[in-house]
């Protein structure tokens, strides 16, 4: 199983920036949980800390496509050098001013200013490897080992945020995530071998010599379906997250509210080592279409649970389906943006689960203040059934979305066109995927 990992990871330079990259994402796993520990702690309301908690994250979703825009038309370090430098600094300005109890409303700024800064690292560590590797089974691979670190970020980060919020103080979740945005950031920019070259946009000009405006990646109907389904995702992913940290609370146990969630990121790190270690026939579309549904389905059975040893058990097993979807979900990506645009393409699935993130957690906190946390799995359930739906409703756009880049530069009217002829790169990728098996 190991041997394909192997092969990526002893590429020149790819160990280091791949362990960079797994420490400056800290912050995607501990800074929404730890400014929900802290705001409820300081304010005692999960309406306000779950609200505060979306703003950050509808900020970094709202910019994030645009940074990324940046970063492939001038280079990841010269932009996300000055981003992480803002985005740490407005974050450590959100604890100094929750914990002075200063006005409610300079909490939601200093909020909008650490998320619309931070960027994505996984994406700009997805696009360095789709830069260095050529063969589509080494990139499949490479992307499966960093959705699998990703959940070990999962598991790690939610335990150190709680531990240190209950333990020490509830701001010292916070400080953690931001040490590391910066240090393993900045280590990772420096490696400037790896990085993918930059893509100056010259201007483009109409027959008649108008200017025409570069069109977003998000032209493509395809990327359209992707980025609505990964909201569905994020919204199980938010709700969980406010919900069981109520759980643990009600059972007098505030402190295990990080276990349980690293227990959940646990299974999902096992299931996309495994997944990542072999190569699949089964069309890419279909593999996605069946990961989406195994987890709405077991993450609808958090709500009927009654401790938390069985919510444990059952996070394990619906875990083993989050990173097999996420793989699948960006692999998607790579077939339906060219490749100057992939670090933009990438952003856009991010921050749509982070859109989702924030709208389940918000939702999630507002019906626990009301109802405990059964009106926050309430809210899972429903995330759930619409994830179920989106994907089920998006089967034909995925199957026969044309993924040239020429579809996704010319805008869904030409995605249209070749989808009525019925071929489509992404079926002809993964069969091309795997000769021989």
């Amino acid at each position: 199983m190991l041997g394909p990992y192997r092969d990526v990871l002893t590429r020149p330079g790819a160990l280091s920036f791949s362990a960079a990259g797994v420490i400056a994402r800290l912050p995607m796993s501990m800074v929404g949980i730890g400014i929900v520990l802290m705001i409820q702690a300081v304010h005692g309301s999960y309406g306000l800390a779950g609200t505060v908690s979306a703003v950050f994250v509808l900020a970094q979703a709202a910019c994030s496509p645009w940074l990324a825009r940046l970063v492939d038309q001038h280079g990841q370090a010269r932009v996300m050098r000055p981003a992480v430098a803002i985005s740490a600094t407005a974050i450590t300005a959100l604890v100094v001013l929750a914990v002075t109890h200063a006005p409610v409303w300079t909490l939601y700024v200093a909020a909008v200013g650490g998320g619309a800064t931070i960027g994505s690292f996984g994406a700009l560590v997805r696009a360095r490897w789709s830069h260095i590797l050529s063969d589509p089974r080494s990139v499949h691979t490479a992307y499966s080992l960093e959705s699998a670190l990703d959940e070990l970020v999962f598991v790690v980060g939610p335990i150190l945020a709680t531990t240190l919020a209950t333990a020490v103080t509830p701001s010292a979740g916070l400080v953690v995530p931001v040490i590391g945005m910066v240090a393993g950031g900045f280590w990772f920019l420096a490696q400037r071998r790896t990085q993918p070259p930059p893509h100056p946009r010259l201007a483009e000009v109409a027959p008649d010599g108008t200017p025409v405006r570069p069109t977003s990646v998000m032209r493509s109907w395809g990327m359209v379906v992707l980025a609505v389904v990964f909201v569905a995702m994020g919204a199980i992913f938010g709700a969980t997250d406010v919900a069981t940290v109520a759980f643990a609370e009600e059972a007098g146990r505030p402190g295990i509210a990080g276990v349980i969630l690293a227990v959940f990121a646990c299974g999902s790190m096992i299931s996309g080592l495994l997944y990542g270690a072999r190569q699949w026939t089964t069309p890419l579309w279909k593999r996605f279409a069946i990961g989406m549904v195994a987890l709405a389905i077991g993450a609808s059975l958090f709500v009927l649970v009654g401790s938390l040893v069985q919510l444990a058990v059952v996070m394990f097993v619906a875990g083993f389906a989050i990173a097999p979807t996420l793989i699948n979900g960006n692999g998607l990506v790579q077939h339906l943006v060219v490749p100057e645009r992939l670090t933009e393409g990438l952003t856009w699935v991010s921050t749509s689960l982070g859109v989702g993130v924030s709208v389940g957690s918000s939702l999630g906190g507002a019906l626990i203040d009301r109802q405990g946390s059964h009106g926050g799995y309430l809210v899972v359930v429903g995330s759930a059934a619409l994830a179920v739906v989106a994907t089920l409703a998006a089967l034909r756009v995925l199957r026969r979305t044309a993924t040239s880049p020429t579809a996704v530069a010319d805008g869904p009217d030409a995605t249209d066109v070749a989808a009525g002829v019925g071929t489509s790169r992404l079926g002809d990728a993964d069969t091309q995927e795997t000769p021989g098996t």
